[in-house]
């Protein structure tokens, strides 16, 4: 405000700013979370400072008095410190053992095998197994898929006509799972006799003898592994094989245990018309992630990630969720994986399900109260109350959902309520690699360390669907800022991102 005094101009400002106009309710909420979380602290304060004060008035004499009487009740004092003792001897050996991630590699196919948009549409005409119906709708899938002209098919696929073999199918995978395991046996200075557990899972193709045993006979692992071949488990399988890992580390101590997660597309390439099932055709890419886990506590200072948690649902119960994605047959007798029109509201509801049991874990206390207390209002007040979505933002610093599509992403985006930046790591996965099935979350994982984003004490939320049907969670915690390892899959290309994704 301006005031003319005797032809002198004063100028008159506000003081304080406006809080209704400039406060957002998002800085009064994080402030409540503050609150909330560290209640705890703020209530003991107050209790150590009156204890303090109490002991600082103690005299000679009380302090002698305090003794005699823990003397004429030695047996009181002897039966409470055993109690002790025992309690904390039992506490020590039962306690879960921490579950260190040491280092993962995920495999870069040579870009022989890259396949542009162009290429795959022309290929797949020449082919002849297409009829323009089907031709169209890959078309306008690949241009609303998500995916770049950089994404990788196998070698098999390049061919015209293409060559689906058993022995073509065994040389993709080999390429994909020793090619990954190679550079982390490099990074890592482990040797493979020193693996004593080894988790591989891949969903369709599984020959005998296993991709377990195949990577047993390559590295010469020793006789007494524990080994696990998972299959058919579609692009959930590899939270289960960490889970798997994980429970394998807590029954046999100082060892290790690697995780192969990878999927292979040579034999599972569908060449018929029926377009729920031309789907996987433009989504899945050749790719694979190889994990080194340890329970030895001297890998914590050299280790990444620590684990959390892992949740898992299993939806398979359900009718609908079950067939939702299921290998098939069509009616020329072509084989292929049959994506129904109810997938996404399937998959809705295993997150719902599996966030229900997750949030408890990692929900701050703010956000748990805010949760139940809109619940209670919802359920005693008023029915038309809104529920209450947790921020899980407050929870985890960086997000990988499972690439498995544009539509999965958005979904994940919307319901979350997450901001682009959370989930920039997988859709530029997407872009760069497609759709790998199990091992994209790690592409994922590599994407942020590349960009130089992982702090010491972040937290990272792996989330992947898959058939049957299946959602899981591993939450991962950073023990330090975390810098990518050499090799790693964006090394040639992250300057390049994040790209603008076409609409």
């Amino acid at each position: 405000m301006t005031t003319n005094t005797d032809g002198v101009q004063i100028h008159q400002t506000r003081i304080l700013p406006d809080f209704l106009q400039s406060v957002k309710l998002k800085y009064v909420k994080l402030g409540y979370h503050y609150l909330v979380s560290h209640l705890f602290t703020l209530c003991l304060i107050p209790l150590i400072a009156i204890i303090i004060i109490q002991a600082s008035q103690l005299n000679p004499n009380d302090i002698h008095q305090l003794w005699l009487h823990l003397k004429y009740n030695l047996i009181t004092v002897v039966i409470f410190s055993t109690i002790v003792v025992f309690g904390s001897t039992l506490y020590i050996m039962t306690r879960p053992r921490s579950i260190y991630l040491v280092d993962y590699s995920c495999y870069r196919p040579p870009s022989n095998l890259q396949v542009k948009f162009q290429q795959f549409m022309k290929h797949s005409k020449l082919t002849g197994d297409f009829d323009d119906t089907s031709l169209e709708f890959q078309r306008k899938i690949l241009e609303r898929s998500g995916l770049g002209e950089e994404t990788y098919v196998p070698e098999a696929m390049h061919y015209i006509p293409p060559r689906p073999s058993m022995a073509a199918a065994r040389e993709e995978a080999e390429k994909v799972m020793f090619g990954a395991l190679d550079n982390l046996f490099e990074n890592t200075n482990v040797k493979p006799k020193d693996i004593g557990i080894l988790v591989v899972n891949c969903s369709l193709f599984n020959p005998t003898p296993s991709l377990s045993a195949v990577i047993v006979n390559k590295y010469k692992l020793r006789g007494n592994i524990r080994s696990f071949n998972l299959g058919g488990m579609g692009c959930s399988a590899g939270v289960i094989a960490i889970d798997l890992a994980k429970d394998m580390l807590q029954v046999h101590r100082n060892t290790y245990a690697v995780v192969v997660s990878t999927e292979n597309i040579t034999q599972n390439w569908y060449f018929g018309n029926k377009k729920s099932m031309l789907i996987p055709n433009c989504l899945f890419r050749v790719g694979g992630a190889a994990v080194l886990l340890s329970n030895k506590m001297s890998d914590k200072r050299r280790a990444k990630y620590k684990l959390v948690h892992v949740v898992r649902t299993h939806r398979g119960a359900d009718d609908k969720a079950y067939r939702c994605v299921y290998q098939e047959q069509d009616d020329a007798g072509k084989t292929g994986v049959s994506l129904s029109k109810d997938l996404m509201a399937i998959a809705g509801g295993a997150l719902k399900t599996n966030i229900t049991t997750l949030g408890p874990l990692v929900l701050p206390i703010s956000e748990q109260l805010l949760f139940f207390g809109t619940l209670v209002s919802k359920k005693l007040i008023n029915a038309k109350v809104k529920p209450y979505i947790p921020d899980f933002k407050l929870a985890f610093d960086h997000f990988c959902i499972h690439a498995g599509g544009r539509a999965v992403i958005d979904e994940l985006e919307k319901n979350l309520q997450l901001l682009p930046e959370h989930v920039e790591a997988s859709r530029m996965t997407l872009h760069r690699f497609g759709n790998t099935s199990s091992s994209s979350i790690w592409y994922e994982l590599a994407y942020t360390e590349a960009k130089g984003r992982m702090r010491k004490r972040n937290r990272v939320w792996q989330i992947a669907f898959g058939s049957g049907f299946k959602c899981n969670s591993a939450v991962w915690e950073a023990l330090r800022n975390v810098k990518p390892s050499p090799d790693s899959p964006w090394e040639d290309c992250i300057h390049k991102y994040p790209v603008q994704i076409v609409e």
